[in-house]
């Protein structure tokens, strides 16, 4: 017959594992997408669903530069009209270079103050206000992206940043088609916008960093995006694996052939550089040539006379 300490051990021990296993069914992994249905679904939230007021006040604020002053007034009341529309308060200083944005008494939606945070931050970072606005929707989102502080050097970041761009634009246009993201790249960061059930914002970002860290070019990705394409207008593969599908890179190193001998000493630049000019002679070594001559030159001087 077993003990009262026996069975208490068990019973802890049968929690444990119940616990364990509870946790890790409900997590889903890091390689699934963020950003796909079955993990964040926006629902529509109702103003009756929260008739009575939020208990506190929460506010956030927002710095600009100078140079977007001039922006924001034009565009301020088109933001106050459609932040007014969701019981958000917001204002403009100009002398403290700041936007902010406080919930009220008639707001609803308790998140909706996060997302007008979003939208300063949007506007700060130079994206058209009519984009902007579309953060307010509940199936969009956006994200940040803070490219400044992976490189260094400037001129190595000037020139990855323009490989992100592209000639005309084109590769940033190409990568909007194919992720369905809205991406705006200026100064240091990259802004996107895009839909909350999509992987587009998780591939804007994969592409913006490997870029920028030189692991894979942009015009890479854009391949591997239109090939991931083709599978997906079948409607028999919807459902299936498309790692057997899609093409896979092949990497060729171009090796050079195995010798037992070392290779020849190369001749430096010194001597390949000026090869027939004579040998330049110092100073000192002039000096000593005309003492050498003296005597003769005496000699000549005596017979002559």
């Amino acid at each position: 017959m077993a003990s009262e300490g026996d069975t208490d051990a068990a019973a802890a021990a049968a929690a444990m594992t119940l616990g364990k296993s509870r946790r890790r069914k409900g997590r889903p992994s890091d390689e699934d997408d963020p950003g796909s249905s079955n993990l964040l679904k926006a629902e529509k939230l109702e103003p009756s669903s929260n008739e009575g007021a939020l208990l506190e006040a929460t506010s956030f604020s927002t710095t600009f530069a100078k140079d977007r002053e001039e922006y924001l007034l034009e565009a301020w009341p088109i933001v106050k009209g459609a932040l007014k529309e969701q019981g958000v308060s917001c204002k403009l200083s100009l002398s403290e270079g700041s936007m902010t944005v406080s919930t009220t008494r008639k707001t609803s939606d308790p998140y909706i103050v996060v997302k007008a945070r979003d939208l300063t931050k949007l506007l700060s970072r130079g994206v058209p206000v009519h984009q902007a606005i579309k953060i307010l929707n509940d199936d969009m989102t956006c994200d940040i992206i803070k490219i400044g502080d992976l490189i260094r050097n400037r001129k190595r970041f000037s020139e990855r940043r323009e490989r992100l761009l592209g000639p005309n634009m084109s590769t940033l246009k190409a990568i909007e088609n194919l992720t369905g993201c809205y991406i705006l790249v200026q100064g240091n960061t990259v802004a996107a916008i895009g839909s909350l059930d999509g992987s587009g914002l998780k591939q804007v970002r994969r592409i913006a960093e490997d870029c920028m860290n030189n692991i894979k070019g942009p015009l890479d990705h854009i391949q591997e995006l239109k090939n991931e394409r083709e599978p997906a207008k079948k409607p028999a593969l919807a459902n299936e694996s498309w790692g057997r599908i899609l093409p896979k890179e092949d990497i060729k190193l171009n090796k050079k052939p195995y010798t037992t001998f070392p290779s020849p000493q190369q001749p430096s630049k010194e001597n390949t550089a000026v090869p027939s000019e004579p040998a330049m002679t110092t100073s000192g070594d002039n000096e000593v040539a005309d003492m050498v001559a003296m005597p003769s030159k005496k000699k000549a001087k005596k017979e002559c006379r």
